[in-house]
């Protein structure tokens, strides 16, 4: 491999017509002068997607780098999210987010988990709500399944432009990836490269024949499944490692391969 990594340049358009990289960075867990030295190092290594959280506590650091960086905020699609604990907040806790994140705006916000009983249809309506005002260019879910996406959508007659679920090949399942395809709701997978992934036979045996590591070969599946992947690391050598992934291609016997782990 080059010295220079080779980032892939795919997008998928969403509900309202934003454009989100399938390869974004994620924070989770990344706070205080790492998170600002990890999205600096993200964004110089050419990243353009960022994903941050209310609770994760860290959106001033990654509002910080971004603003430290030089990079065009309009060149960067920033993510962050709402905890259903904040039902009735929504708003508030949107702006204290722009705030820290140094925006007027996010190209994406979600619902973090979901909350009970009717909190999120009415978390949902204040949802539509901050994308009508233009606080957030596009809305979506994380950890919600297709009866409470479908709930939601019915409630405020808007469905929402992502699920953020886990995923990773040891947890594909087609059903899922293809419910999501027939509501037009893009799916986007975290902690791609937790649960004994690094280490399954089967990637190890991929990543070794094709001379990448084995996190190369399950973002690199993401990608070819058109799923968005938000790998983070604290790490410099990785997080420009698992970018440099536009530089080859799984095989269609990779890739079935690596689906037949989630069955």
């Amino acid at each position: 491999m080059t010295d220079a990594p080779r980032l892939p340049d795919q997008t998928v358009t969403l509900a309202a017509g934003g454009r989100i990289p399938l390869l974004g960075f994620g924070t989770w867990q990344i706070t205080g002068q790492d998170a600002v030295r990890a999205t600096s190092t993200a964004l110089e290594t050419g990243y353009r997607h960022l994903d941050t959280a209310t609770i994760y506590g860290n959106e001033a650091e990654v509002g910080r780098a971004l603003a430290e960086s030089g990079v065009p905020r309009g060149d960067v699609f920033l993510t962050t999210k709402c905890p259903p604990h904040r039902a009735g907040r929504e708003l508030e806790t949107l702006r204290e987010s722009l705030d820290l994140l140094q925006t007027d705006h996010v190209d994406l916000w979600l619902i973090h988990w979901p909350g009970s009983g009717s909190a999120n249809a009415d978390m949902w309506r204040a949802f539509v709500e901050a994308r009508e005002a233009g606080l957030a260019r596009e809305i979506g879910v994380s950890n919600f399944d297709t009866s409470l996406v479908d709930e939601i959508t019915k409630a405020a007659g808007a469905a929402p432009a992502v699920n953020q679920i886990e995923w990773s090949p040891l947890l594909f399942d087609a059903a899922t990836l293809a419910e999501h395809r027939a509501r037009g709701i893009a799916l986007e997978g975290y902690s791609a490269l937790r649960g004994g992934t690094l280490e399954h036979p089967a990637i190890v045996e991929i990543a070794e024949r094709t001379g990448r590591t084995p996190a190369q070969v399950i973002i690199r599946w993401h990608l070819q499944h058109e799923v968005i992947v938000i790998p983070k690391s604290v790490h410099a050598d990785r997080i420009r490692s698992n970018a440099d992934v536009a530089g080859f291609s799984l095989t269609d016997e990779d890739m079935a391969t690596l689906d037949a782990l989630g069955r």
